[in-house]
């Protein structure tokens, strides 16, 4: 696939470091053991040193396999990126806590296992006769009697430790009081993420109290150190010296200390000066925790706009606006989903659940869209057709795409599809659309491996009563052309019948690791991916675009999420469906961490100028990392550190009514929409926030995904002063009005069932404009169909049958633009008439399928001025 290089760098990484950390504990171990093993007498070695080699390579296989899996830390550490923002503590670059620390912690946790480990063992090497003598001693009285003496037992083990294993033990106890002592210097940091005080991060009690005690225990562990070695010193000038106490005393003021002090004292100054004067005391500390939680989640940037809201929507508003009204998603994927796999599903073993949204150029209008992939799902092959031929060679692909416009339906309530049906049709005549390599080998829905070029001809698509057969001929899959492969992959699957079957030839290939997700974490475990890849066309092709995420949990003085405090949308994963070819692109190389991997791993990945313009017109804002951002942002929107500490102003986003009655938290829509103070409509994914535990709006904000204003946040606040209805407050009041409750209870009563959609909430250039799509199903039915659009300015009201039909109810007549223009007749031969007058009737047929009438009107009239022209021709 050509990304050897990576696969080549993690392998090399974690070969040395596993060989160099094993050899290192296997050394050190072995030294000390050998040690031990020359001050014992001879009469007292049990066990044979082959054997304490044996036991000394297990340990090192284990601690070597054990630090391998650190080698991403190691490669961070030595690649590392600054990113140019110091801590106000330590005054230490970010980078540091990213890179620099969890690699020093590693090599810590190593060098604390190897001293531990050694340490464990040389006692008990040096304890082999007291041992032998205490296991025949129980086994003389049973397990079940006391053995007599058994006080005597501990100090019988301090007397078979002669002068000089006392003299090592003491070595190996130093050694470990100075790991502690460097515990204690690294410890100092994770007061940078801290949850002890008010906010994420160092507090006044952190930084006044704390950070003297870690220091304090620091010195103490170096002084328990070099007591031992001063231990040492006197045992050797006096062999008779007996007074251990004072060592032993030192040890367990030492532990006593690391017990109380770091959380004890820090808690009485927490609670007996702190809590008193917290907001005067903590006041540098939020401001602190703001400035660096908004750097982490990429909020610091974000564009506050007011939004003076005047309910001033008159039908020339909304002819202004008219390219955001045509692309109003009054169809919700989720009713949109049922009716896509009762439709378009064609056969059983297809699967649609994957619908997105995006947006395309369409006969020169911005169109927003819904687009599914049709894949293959094996689960719903009948279970007689389940060969293992069928499985691995003939159900190998899915086929096609299902598209339509997001606020357009036919007379039934369906949508009105753009791409559908197998072979696909197209509705509309744009060159964009065209797919000429329909098949989907690579997507979401696959798990096992198939084998294609074999004797036995691939299903292609369902065709009437017959099937529509081919051979793969792309660039997916590994070539079985020799008897080594075959084996290997029999032996990888555990399926002796890739090597038995007859249908394998020197030309069949095997895909595997199909599963686009799967596939791109086996590339770059490194890297978090979004929840929803989404399918474009592109020249022809169908390829998946994954939005990749780089994220840390050790951004200092951030708030966490999860398990993170740091993230961002630094990587656009382009997957083509056909050949399971990918590509990585770097959206952002102002983040430091997509920039260490690129050193890691050089020329793998791409700048995202080097994308084809065509498909970087689809790229798109995620919606996982908005949510990320939305929901720390209910909070830290706030900069005076007052307001923060009393959270006087914190939001939530808000809930609304959807499906059937349940109230759900509104989720982040994508829309097509012209932003205030903006000349041109673009595609924006947007969310509301009110205030916490009311329902009134407080601001919006909108999350920008059109060519360089890719990843701008801009937020619009509402007057304080002034009530914006939220979502729950106008889902009361479509509920209170007479004419829709009624409707809605007779619909119900009727056996329906009645599914209510997302409501939209729409900035239309001063005002807000609230819409919601009614569903209705029958009760034995699967197919729910668009019946009523609810329409409201937050004042009135209203429900019709379509959004064009509210918009009139609600504000008058609504002259929305069309795509017709008054009949040119002059010059024009009869032929050119007639073709004239023949689009004008078909796009009257087509406003009727719309219920648009103001284009019927219009058709009409054009047709009419046409028809007067050829009557006068023929007079």
């Amino acid at each position: 696939m050509g990304f050897s290089d990576i696969f080549l760098i993690i392998l090399q990484s974690k070969i040395i470091l596993f060989f160099a950390s094993a050899l290192i504990f296997f050394s050190f171990l072995n030294i000390n053991l050998w040690i031990s093993s020359k001050l014992k007498d001879s009469k007292d070695n049990f066990v044979p040193f082959k054997i304490k080699l044996l036991i000394s390579l297990i340990f090192s296989l284990i601690v070597g396999a054990a630090s391998s899996s650190k080698w991403l830390i190691v490669q961070q550490y030595l690649n590392q990126v600054p990113f140019a923002i110091n801590d106000p503590i330590f005054l230490k670059d970010v980078s540091f806590y990213i890179f620099s620390l969890p690699f020093f912690l590693a090599v810590w946790n190593f060098a604390m296992a190897c001293v531990i480990i050694t340490t464990i063992l040389v006692l008990l090497d040096y304890l082999q006769s007291w041992l032998l003598n205490l296991k025949q001693t129980s086994a003389q009285y049973g397990t079940n009697e006391p053995v007599p003496n058994a006080s005597l037992n501990f100090k019988a083990m301090l007397s078979e430790l002669k002068r000089k294993a006392t003299v090592h033990l003491a070595i190996l106890g130093s050694l470990i009081f100075m790991m502690l002592a460097i515990k204690h210097y690294l410890a100092r940091f994770s007061i940078m993420y801290s949850q002890k005080g008010i906010v994420v991060g160092a507090g006044y009690t952190d930084v006044v109290t704390y950070l003297p005690i870690i220091k304090a225990m620091m010195v103490a562990a170096i002084i328990v150190a070099l007591l031992f070695l001063i231990w040492i010193f006197y045992l050797s000038k006096n062999p008779k010296l007996k007074k251990r106490h004072i060592l032993a005393f030192a040890i367990c003021i030492y532990f006593l200390f690391a017990f109380i002090g770091p959380s004890f004292i820090p808690g009485v100054v927490q609670s007996l000066k702190v809590a008193p004067n917290e907001m005067n005391l903590e006041k540098p500390y939020i401001e602190n925790n703001i400035k660096f939680t908004r750097l982490a989640y990429n909020l610091a940037d974000v564009e506050e706009k007011d939004f003076s809201v005047e309910m001033g929507i008159t039908p020339e508003v909304l002819e202004n606006a008219s390219k955001t009204i045509d692309n109003v998603r009054i169809l919700d994927w989720r009713p949109l989903t049922k009716t896509y796999k009762q439709t378009q599903e064609i056969r059983l073993y297809y699967d649609l659940s994957g619908i997105d949204i995006d947006r395309y150029d369409i006969n020169g209008r911005y169109t927003q869209v819904m687009i599914a992939p049709r894949e293959l799902d094996q689960t719903q092959i009948m279970q007689n057709a389940k060969t293992w031929v069928n499985l691995h060679m003939v159900y190998t692909h899915g086929f096609g795409i299902v598209m339509s416009p997001v606020n357009t339906v036919t007379k039934e309530g369906l949508p009105k599809f753009f791409i559908k049906d197998i072979p696909p049709i197209y509705t509309e005549d744009e060159e964009s659309l065209k797919v000429s390599r329909p098949q989907i080998y690579y997507g979401e829905k696959y798990s096992d491996f198939i084998l294609v070029n074999t004797k036995t001809d691939e299903f292609d698509y369902p065709k009437g009563n017959t099937n529509e057969y081919m051979n793969y001929d792309g660039k997916g899959g590994v070539r079985l052309d020799s008897f080594i492969k075959k084996v290997l992959m029999a032996i990888r699957f555990g399926d002796i019948k890739i090597l038995l079957s007859s249908d394998v030839t020197s030309d069949s290939k095997i895909m595997f690791m199909r599963n686009i997700k799967q596939r791109i974490s086996r590339i770059t475990p490194f890297l978090e991916l979004d929840e929803d890849p989404y399918l474009v066309v592109h020249d022809g092709r169908l390829v998946w675009i994954q939005d990749a995420y780089t994220v840390s949990g050790n951004f200092p003085y951030s708030e966490k999420y999860g398990q993170i405090n740091y993230i961002r949308n630094s990587a656009k994963i382009v997957i083509d469906a056909y050949d399971g070819d990918i590509t990585y692109y770097i959206t952002d190389t102002k983040d430091p961490l997509i920039m260490t991997y690129g050193k890691i791993f050089p020329k793998q990945f791409k700048l995202l100028e080097s994308m084809p313009d065509s498909l970087r017109k689809h790229i798109r804002y995620p919606v996982d990392l908005f949510k990320i951002q939305s929901s720390i942002y209910n909070t830290y929107h706030m900069n005076d550190p007052t307001v923060f500490y009393n959270k006087e102003d914190a939001w939530q986003i808000p809930y609304e009514i959807y499906g059937v009655g349940q109230q759900v938290q509104v989720e982040p829509y994508y829309i097509i929409m012209k932003l205030p103070d903006n000349s041109r409509e673009e595609f924006v994914l947007m969310s509301t926030f009110t205030p916490i535990k009311k329902d009134n709006m407080i601001a919006w904000m909108a999350a920008r995904s059109d060519n360089d204003n890719y990843g701008k946040l801009i937020l619009y606040k509402f007057p304080k002063d002034k009530l914006i209805y939220g979502p729950l407050q106008i889902e009361a009041k479509f509920d209170q009005d007479s004419e829709i409750s009624e409707q809605l209870t007779l619909w119900s009563q009727q056996g329906s069932q009645v599914t209510r959609g997302n409501l939209l909430i729409i900035p239309i250039d001063n005002s807000i404009l609230y819409i919601e799509p009614l569903y209705i199903q029958a009760e034995t039915g699967q197919l729910p169909e668009l019946k009523r659009v609810l329409v409201s300015d937050g004042v009135r009201v209203v429900m019709e049958k379509d959004l064009a039909s509210a918009l009139k109810a609600l504000f008058g007549e609504l002259k929305k633009k069309q795509d017709t223009k008054p009949a040119e007749t002059e010059d024009k031969s009869i032929d050119e008439l007639i073709q004239q007058a023949n689009r004008y009737y078909l796009q009257i047929l087509d406003s009727m399928d719309q219920q648009n009438w103001t284009g019927i009107g219009d058709n009409l009239n054009n047709l009419g001025n046409v028809l007067k022209v050829l009557d006068e021709d023929a007079e």
